[in-house]
């Protein structure tokens, strides 16, 4: 990825609200689910250089920002696979000198449903394109909700029901059971945002992202959403203005993007806090906990 891609994707105010959502964070949880076929999420950037980043599952495009900017990063993922690539691509910066010689990765095999992470371990929780994927979303909820600290913070990111409904009707192969780990609920606003609050979090608001996106996901419905990106022509075309519209930012589609949103935006984000007095269950005493330090 070009360097500042991430950060610079965001625009107008959802930048401000991820800025926000960062301030005089020293540690995050960053989590995110294994789709290579989703171009979007939620991009990030940290401006704390000693915060320290769990990123759980292997999509880690803002892990990597984030270890850019020089933060300790803990990946956590099901796949070991998926951790040998975090490594690989992790190397890769270090070899073209994007990050620096003290930037310390970690990696660690986890479920979301059971984090090896020990109670009020993070400042920050990330979740993004994750609960879509998992059958049990409250106890993954529940454990993201755990791992974060009373006072802490945590953003949600779900594809949106209308844009996500349309795909859906296109072609079955989007989702489960046909796509293998693939989404397994659509979520309405108020459903995400309930499923959060039942897991002890108080939420703050949310908005929508990514409008562009939407066409090019029903596109690839259309044509078949497993074919390659090469294979159809429309879709390769769609696929290289979206990469270019990520690089480049340029105000034209920021604004037509940011206009759209309310209706066509691909993706919702929900934020809330953990209260300072919260209390939740705490993790299996059989489980083999990391302590993350202070």
């Amino acid at each position: 990825a070009a360097p500042g891609w991430l950060q610079r994707v965001a625009e107008g105010g959802e930048q401000g609200a991820m800025e926000a959502f960062l301030a005089r964070a020293r540690h995050i949880v960053l989590a995110r689910v294994d789709n290579d076929r989703s171009p979007h999420g939620l991009e990030v950037s940290v401006e704390e250089p000693e915060a320290e980043l769990l990123q759980a599952a292997s999509e880690a495009a803002a892990a990597f920002e984030a270890l850019r900017r020089g933060a300790h990063v803990v990946a956590c993922d099901l796949g070991f696979d998926e951790l040998h690539r975090v490594r690989a691509t992790v190397a890769a910066m270090a070899e073209v000198e994007e990050i620096g010689p003290d930037v310390v990765l970690e990696t660690a095999n986890g479920d979301a449903t059971r984090l090896p992470f020990a109670d009020d371990s993070f400042d920050r929780v990330i979740a993004s394109e994750v609960m879509e994927h998992i059958h049990d979303d409250d106890a993954a909820l529940t454990e993201l909700t755990r791992v974060l600290r009373p006072g802490g913070t945590i953003a949600t990111t779900v594809p949106a029901a209308r844009p996500e409904r349309i795909c859906w009707k296109i072609s079955s192969d989007y989702h489960a059971p046909a796509a293998v780990g693939g989404h397994v609920r659509i979520y309405g606003r108020h459903k995400l945002r309930d499923r959060m609050a039942a897991a002890g979090l108080v939420v703050d608001g949310d908005h929508r992202s990514h409008a562009l996106h939407s066409p090019y996901w029903w596109l690839r419905c259309a044509v078949g959403p497993n074919r390659p990106i090469e294979g159809n022509r429309l879709v390769r075309i769609y696929h290289r203005f979206l990469t270019w519209d990520i690089v480049k930012a340029p105000r034209t589609t920021r604004t037509l993007d940011r206009i759209l949103n309310p209706v066509l935006g691909k993706s919702l984000v929900v934020y809330a806090t953990k209260p300072a007095q919260a209390t939740h269950p705490t993790a299996d005493p059989d489980r083999e906990l990391v302590h993350v330090p202070a």
